[in-house]
């Protein structure tokens, strides 16, 4: 059912590649939920990008029970869409996320199921297990994501976006590693990929023990986000141009390249370049190469270029 009715939601394009005033306006006030997500709004702002929004902005896109699920459902069904080759995560109204709704996740967190400690435990740990694909799905996607950022990323927001490939706020962003402040330690993410997407193991220290506030100009200093905009618009329409950019390259080379990419941060440089030789040895033999090469003789650009779905 979730996969037809992304389907349905990915067929309505408005252009090829670089995005007009309508498509940033379209992004930018989605109608609500596209059915049966009740937390997230799925559009095709341009042929070849899918916009995924987290849309419960009465709740300041708070992270309930159906969220959790509706993620993995909706990104596992976008691995396998041949005509999406980029992905665009926002936020609808104020705030791009209040992380994780407590008043409805209370019940799962505080008692979980089971007739004596170790069964407890068992489930309790089955649960986190489920929560963390929530968004190691975004990462195993081999589609690269960007996440636009506006306001307040509180809690599960950067455990969200620290899987995402590119990540974009505006100037009155800031991001917040909340967990400490409820009395749990982050555990679907953050702790996790933080220190690998910022690089300074005394920063992530300070932010994961005390809670505090980083705003726009320190997560751009820091290597949390790589550009900073004016306003919300600004945002949208700058992750729709650099979307464009990404999907007019072959997706061979792009999703081999995202997914050697993630393969080289957990491994070894030696392990890194032996999975590489080894992907290589049959990505290499595809038409996107000479198709390039050529386009690239003719000093062509690379939105020029035919390239099949994939």
């Amino acid at each position: 059912m979730a996969a037809a009715v992304i389907r349905s939601a990915f067929s309505k394009s408005q252009g090829l590649w670089l995005p007009g005033l309508s498509a940033v306006r379209a992004m930018s006030a989605q109608a609500g939920p596209t059915p049966p997500f009740s937390t997230l709004s799925v559009s095709r702002p341009t042929e070849a990008v899918t916009h995924v929004e987290l849309h419960r902005p009465e709740k300041r896109n708070a992270m309930n029970r159906a969220f959790w699920s509706e993620m993995v459902d909706c990104f596992s069904q976008i691995a396998l869409d041949s005509e999406c080759r980029v992905v665009i995560v926002s936020g609808a109204g104020k705030i791009f996320t209040a992380g994780i709704d407590l008043m409805d996740m209370a019940g799962d967190l505080l008692q979980p199921e089971g007739d004596d400690v170790a069964r407890i435990a068992w489930n309790a740990r089955r649960l986190v297990a489920k929560y963390q694909e929530t968004f190691s799905v975004i990462e195993k996607c081999p589609k690269p994501v960007v996440v636009a950022v506006h306001g307040a990323c509180v809690g599960g927001g950067v455990d969200l976006i620290t899987a995402c490939d590119i990540r974009l706020c505006t100037q009155d962003a800031w991001f917040q590693v909340k967990e400490v402040d409820i009395g749990l330690a982050a555990d679907v993410g953050t702790l996790q990929r933080l220190p690998k997407v910022i690089g300074s193991r005394s920063l992530v220290n300070e932010l994961a023990l005390t809670a505090r506030k980083m705003y726009s100009d320190e997560a751009k200093s820091s290597g949390l986000v790589s550009r900073v905009f004016p306003d919300k618009e600004a945002m949208i329409a700058g992750a729709l141009e650099l979307a464009g950019e990404i999907a007019a390259r072959s997706p061979v080379a792009v999703q081999g390249t995202k997914i050697n990419l993630i393969y080289s941060r957990d491994h070894s440089v030696a392990e890194g370049l032996d999975y590489m030789a080894t992907w290589n040895m049959s990505m290499l033999q595809t038409q996107d190469l000479m198709k390039s090469a050529q386009a690239a003789l003719e000093k062509k650009s690379p939105k020029d270029v035919p390239f099949s779905k994939l």
